[in-house]
């Protein structure tokens, strides 16, 4: 023979759990530091009086209530045996107290003002104290406190959403393109925790008409690798306005994050394209990164025939140009590789070059399908995504250049700012 608890004696007990559970949250801490037992007392049964729910702890010297600071507010005596005055209120405020009502005599009114004036958030005479009175003190400092502790957190939450978008656009600028032949996207998703990550992309057209785009990222997850991928993604921009030759790009910026890297195990991988003045041919440079594809139909893999090491690796070889044809209506896909890491089963297996390649062949099949071959970066982002099962574990940037000669609507689409007026 078995014997069951019935099931509603156990829900009774949950549900007197989670009363006494609320209960305990709407109990006020009250620290009182007051060396008279009998001024306590009267604290006490005055706080009762008022009808607050508190669990009120004594210290009775400034030592003993520096130890006891786990509380919703403070009423602290001006006249303890180890501190009087304000020196009491400052050496407690100094130590990191909940907001503090100070308690003084009959003659110590001044005594109470400046006590305000340093921080404390009211004063009462012990004299003139009522329940009610002492009540309203001791609601309004805890009230208070919360309501001004709430509006610094919206304002710093206010400050970083606004230091973010600034981060944001550093990371991810407005190409600068004017060829009306030329097609640009590009997109960037970040990772699930939705914090930048140091992911960054370009794409700039010099006055001779060479147009180079850049695709890095930079080791690691969070706003170190941010700021330097944006401050990696700025250096690059200056160094290609300043007509640097393209062998020599990826080694000057190899420099600038050598000096600006917070460790000396950083390093960023990027794949940089720079598409000819009459759009028959590419040079890539890859450094570490993943292989460019040509978006189809068919899609397919760019061969990394030259691949160069990862920017800022203790390593020799530098990186040397792959010459990629390009022929017809042709469209060149870079990305980062937040977008091969994608999961798409359970046993944990990733995306992978292969299927990417279908995911982006099935995209530009069903843009080209409508007509106008345009949104394909942030379809395949979504792709992948619902692939995955959600937001990617790591952020991506895609940028894809494609030509399609005399084509109008892509003439309008292209963006038409001169580069040599671009800021960096």
């Amino acid at each position: 023979m078995s014997v069951h608890e019935p099931a509603t004696a156990a829900g009774a007990s949950h549900a007197d759990t989670g009363r006494e559970h609320e209960a305990r949250e709407d109990v006020l801490r009250v620290l009182l530091v007051e060396d008279d037992d009998a001024d306590a007392l009267l604290v006490r049964e005055h706080l009762q009086d008022a009808g607050l729910q508190v669990e009120l702890v004594q210290a009775r010297t400034l030592d003993e209530a520096l130890q006891r600071l786990d509380a919703d507010c403070v009423l602290l005596d001006l006249g303890l045996p180890d501190a009087r005055g304000l020196p009491a209120l400052e050496r407690l405020l100094a130590g990191g107290a909940p907001p503090v009502v100070v308690l003084t005599g009959l003659a110590d009114t001044r005594t109470g003002l400046a006590a305000v004036a340093a921080g404390a958030q009211d004063y009462l005479v012990k004299q003139d104290v009522e329940p009610e009175t002492l009540g309203r003190a001791v609601r309004y400092a805890v009230q208070r406190t919360r309501w001004e502790s709430a509006e610094r957190e919206l304002f710093r939450s206010g400050v970083r959403a606004q230091e973010t978008l600034r981060l944001e656009r550093a990371l991810l600028p407005r190409p600068v393109v004017h060829d009306p032949r030329l097609v640009v996207e590009v997109a960037y998703r970040s990772g699930r925790d939705g914090v930048l990550g140091g992911d960054f992309y370009d794409v700039v057209e010099r006055p001779d008409g060479t147009v180079l785009a850049v695709v890095g990222d930079v080791c690691g997850h969070g706003p170190d690798e941010a700021a330097l991928g944006a401050t990696l993604r700025t250096a690059w921009r200056t160094l290609v306005l300043a007509e640097h030759s393209p062998a020599c790009i990826l080694a000057l910026l190899e420099r600038v994050l050598r000096a600006e890297r917070a460790a000396d195990w950083v390093f960023t991988t990027a794949a940089m394209v720079v598409v000819a003045p009459d759009r028959r041919s590419a040079e890539l440079y890859l450094a570490g990164h993943p292989a460019a594809l040509l978006v189809g139909p068919p899609t397919a893999v760019v061969p990394p025939v030259r691949r160069g090491r990862a920017l800022g690796l203790p390593l020799d070889g530098g990186w040397e140009p792959q010459h990629v044809p390009l022929e017809g209506d042709w469209r060149l896909l870079v990305y980062t590789d937040g977008l091969l890491e994608a999961t798409i089963d359970d046993e944990g297996d990733r995306l992978g070059k292969e299927r990417l390649v279908a995911v982006v062949e099935g995209v530009a099949r069903a843009a080209d399908a409508r007509g106008d071959g345009s949104g394909v970066v942030e379809a395949v982002l979504d792709a992948v995504q619902a692939l995955h099962g959600g937001p990617l574990v790591d952020d991506s940037a895609l940028v894809l250049l494609g030509c399609v000669p005399g084509s109008a609507a892509h003439a309008d689409a292209a963006p038409r700012e001169p580069a040599d007026g671009a800021p960096a």
